[in-house]
């Protein structure tokens, strides 16, 4: 007899396809039990490998054993004329058949069963006091831009794994630079920094971090910096499950670490199957020194306090003393300036003057660089007041990096400014969709809401952003002007009495709603108690009590002094709700006029932007 109709005699092959197919709905189970119980990433895997590893030797054991009526036997010991195989063979094509049918119906279920839709950010949280059923109406419209399921991924900042914790900025900003590359792809779904990053330090399992960043995918990693050298580790894992896709160790010096940003990205577009329409981005190389020293100034800069703000700035200056033509390194410089001078910390006009020359700067080296014309948008609408060149800032900055939510947050800023309320609430509810754990986001989008009266969705987005970041500043302040507006003075009065990080606003919140519940002499107590300590600084503030207790003839009088001196939000005060009562007095368009925010000028501003498909 030859070796094959041995086999087909010992059934071997017939026990091969039965392995395959019990293989594949062992492997089915294991994915439905490991998304329903916590079980470790690696579990798919090391099911996967005991199989592989099975498999020969149960082809082994069908060659060797017989299974005969008196029990397990060595094949060498059956007498050949009381063989059992052809009964087995036939046992065996019975599993076989029930095993496909099986197979082919978990199939057919798994194709006929449409799949839930993504699970929406877990990011409203309602304070005491807030109605049962008011949901954050930017979880509702962040429906409307769920990404296709397996174009969609995370960047988590790198593990430092340097014996220095002081490299933690190093990882942080290779991850970074990482997510930056990949959001340039624009078949590509990439989770904002802010959302990314907010799960730093947390113990979670990634299907977790996934559902809530609604993404398929997650890029993870280390970095190990010792000198000149580094190693980079990097892991791309399928969210469904925990498997994963594709993973790999860079061996390098410093100077090849935008090489490997490249590979590690081309690797990502590979796996995810991301057909692309264009070229692939590639990293902007710069001198390795100098690239770990900007990386270093940006995580100063973003702690934005007086001592980390100077220090930034002279690392970044270190950078550009050893590489001139980093545009990236003259943003920074130029954002850093900018935020010293928001901040108080130097003069308001000598700030925005160096910020303005290292932007400057930054677009003679790179013209395209959106970061700084989104700076210069800025700085054009706040320093300048000059809206027709914010616009075109801004235009610009969006052309050429249409995913960047920071950037869309800012022009969805300038578009409230321009009273454009419907186009800015649909920006602010794609940057909320895109980057839901960003309370700065949800909270303009609160804003937004609130200018456009819709007063119970503003105070859920508040109430989002409080949830994400407790104490934010003026916060308390908003929800409380909000319930005010509705008409809910002793709600409101308890906000603004948990306003702890504004005090300003505190005291003024205090005496609107003591006006407003009939309180006349603690009104009058609080309300001259701004005007002593904030009046001369933010005479605006002081009209919009005046205007808001029906003394119009001392609002317009404090307006006039806003006007004077060119206070900082001039240009914002037409949609301040407090104003309100002085909409049908003739001296209100004279005002809007002299501030440059009539329904002329505003409309006069050009100013088109549309949201990315």
């Amino acid at each position: 007899m030859s070796f094959l109709e041995e086999l087909k005699r010992r059934n071997v092959a017939k026990v091969a396809v039965l392995y395959v197919i019990a293989s594949w709905l062992l492997l089915q189970v294991t994915d439905v039990l490991s998304s329903l119980l916590p079980v470790p990433e690696w579990a798919g895997s090391f099911v996967v490998m005991l199989l592989m590893l099975g498999f020969v030797p149960a082809l082994v054991f069908s060659w060797v054993y017989e299974m005969t009526p008196e029990g397990l036997k060595r094949e060498k010991d059956v007498d050949r004329s009381q063989s059992v195989t052809p009964d087995t063979g036939r046992k065996i094509n019975v599993l076989i058949i029930v095993m496909l049918a099986l197979a082919i119906g978990t199939v057919v279920v798994d194709r006929l069963i449409p799949e839930t839709a993504a699970p929406v950010a877990e990011t409203a949280g309602i304070d005491e006091g807030a109605a049962a059923d008011q949901a954050d109406p930017s979880q509702l419209a962040a429906a409307k831009f769920a990404p296709a399921p397996d174009r969609s991924i995370a960047v988590l900042p790198f593990v430092n794994m340097s014996s220095d914790p002081e490299q933690e900025y190093f990882s942080d900003g290779l991850s970074e630079e990482l997510l930056n590359l990949l959001a340039k792809v624009p078949e590509l779904r990439v989770s904002a920094r802010t959302s990314s990053f907010s799960f730093k330090g947390q113990n979670l399992e990634i299907p977790e971090i996934a559902e809530r960043l609604q993404v398929a995918h997650v890029l993870e990693g280390s970095v190990r910096k010792s000198g000149n050298q580094v190693r980079i580790t990097a892991q791309l894992i399928q969210a469904n499950g925990g498997y994963h896709l594709w993973s790999e160790t860079y061996d390098r010096n410093l100077d090849d670490v935008f090489v490997i940003q490249d590979e590690i990205a081309a690797e990502v577009v590979e796996q995810l199957k991301v057909t692309l329409l264009g070229e692939a981005p590639k990293t902007v190389g710069t001198d390795a020194e100098a690239y770990a020293l900007v990386l270093q100034a940006r995580y100063l800069a973003r702690r934005s306090t007086a001592e980390t703000l100077t220090q930034a700035i002279a690392l970044y200056q270190e950078a550009l003393a050893i590489a001139p033509n980093y545009a990236a390194a003259w943003a920074g410089l130029g954002a850093a300036y900018g935020a010293q001078a928001f901040g108080g910390i130097t003069p308001f006009e000598e700030g925005f003057r160096r910020a303005r020359e290292a932007v400057d700067r930054a677009l003679e080296i790179d013209p395209d660089y959106a970061p700084a014309h989104a700076q210069l948008g800025l700085i054009a609408e706040s320093v300048d007041r000059d809206r027709v060149a914010a616009a075109r800032h801004y235009e610009r900055a969006l052309m050429l990096s249409p995913t960047d939510t920071g950037i869309r947050r800012d022009a969805a800023a300038q578009l409230r400014r321009l009273g454009r309320l419907d186009q800015s609430i649909a920006m602010l509810e794609y940057v909320t969709a895109r980057d839901p754990v960003d309370p700065a986001a949800h909270q303009n989008l609160a804003l937004a809401y609130l200018w456009s009266g819709r007063v119970d969705d503003a105070i859920a987005s508040y109430r989002t952003a409080l949830t994400l970041s407790p104490g934010r500043l003026s916060t308390q302040y908003w929800i409380g002007l909000a319930l005010l507006a509705k008409g809910e003075p002793e709600a409101a009065l308890d906000a603004f009495a948990k306003e702890e990080s504004d005090e300003e606003y505190r005291v003024k919140g205090n005496a609107l709603a003591l006006h407003d519940l009939g309180r006349q002499a603690d009104f009058e107590e609080a309300f001259a108690e701004l005007r002593e300590r904030w009046g001369e600084r933010w005479p605006s503030e002081i009209a919009q009590v005046y205007a808001w207790t029906g003394d119009p003839d001392a609002a317009f009088e404090w307006l006039d002094k806003s006007v004077a001196r060119n206070e900082d939000g001039l240009n914002e005060q037409f949609a301040v709700l407090l104003y309100k009562p002085l909409h049908d007095d003739p001296r209100w368009e004279a005002f809007r006029e002299r501030s440059g925010s009539s329904e002329a000028q505003l409309a006069a501003v050009q100013f088109e932007v549309t949201l990315p498909k």
